[in-house]
């Protein structure tokens, strides 16, 4: 079912072996938003940033390989967009469903790497969904309500960078599919994510300083 992902992971393996990514940093993780941010490492300097986002992925296919996203690179932090997809789907799931898959991905996590941060990203209120922004905020709020509840979760909300003073949406920053995004957009996204993740990155390194990892 998710071998459509597969020549997304096979240009991950061809960039892997060209620059073996230093295991431990931040990890981007999710669908085509965040797959065209092409200079989150750039915008995120200094942190550590790699992004292996791969473009059409749901919520189900992030737990479909989540050895292959995950595993590999050992993040510290995880920084999770994906969601908004399955909204979109016909038919599609309901937000709690989605929202389900969300947090098994987090206590998978979990499990697998007990002291990685992860963060959550809002599926975004883009204009060619205006008819589902109802499921689309009932995600999110799941999702807002879960990190609030769970140690080493974070919640993030994008919304308010992509509308106007009247809360319109700002339809200079949306492509011609009124979905994904121009350049200015993830600029705007950086200057609400990075400062989280520059926060997150501390308490990282104190808690590493404090209980180092021992060969």
């Amino acid at each position: 079912r998710w071998a459509q992902y597969e020549p997304s992971f096979k240009a991950f393996a061809e960039l892997d072996a060209a620059n073996p990514p230093v295991k431990g940093g931040i990890l981007f993780v999710g669908s085509s938003i965040f797959r065209q941010w092409t200079n989150v490492a750039e915008l995120m300097a200094p942190l550590p940033v790699l992004n292996r986002a791969f473009g059409g992925s749901r919520t189900g296919g992030q737990l479909a390989r989540f050895d292959q996203v995950i595993r590999p690179y050992a993040p510290r932090v995880v920084v999770y967009y994906c969601g908004s997809n399955d909204l979109k789907a016909k038919p599609a799931d309901a937000p709690e469903i989605i929202f389900g898959r969300f947090r098994e991905f987090s206590e998978r996590l979990r499990a697998a790497l007990p002291a990685t941060r992860l963060i959550f990203v809002t599926a975004t209120r883009s204009p060619d969904r205006v008819k589902i922004w109802e499921q689309v905020d009932h995600y999110n709020a799941l999702a807002r309500a879960y990190c609030a509840a769970t140690p080493h979760r974070r919640f993030i909300d994008i919304n308010p960078a992509l509308v106007d003073a009247n809360g319109h949406p700002r339809l200079d920053l949306y492509k011609d599919d009124k979905l994904h995004f121009h350049p200015p957009a993830y600029e705007a996204f950086a200057a609400i994510i990075k400062p989280v993740l520059e926060d997150v990155w501390r308490e990282v390194q104190a808690e590493g300083k404090r209980n180092p990892v021992r060969p």
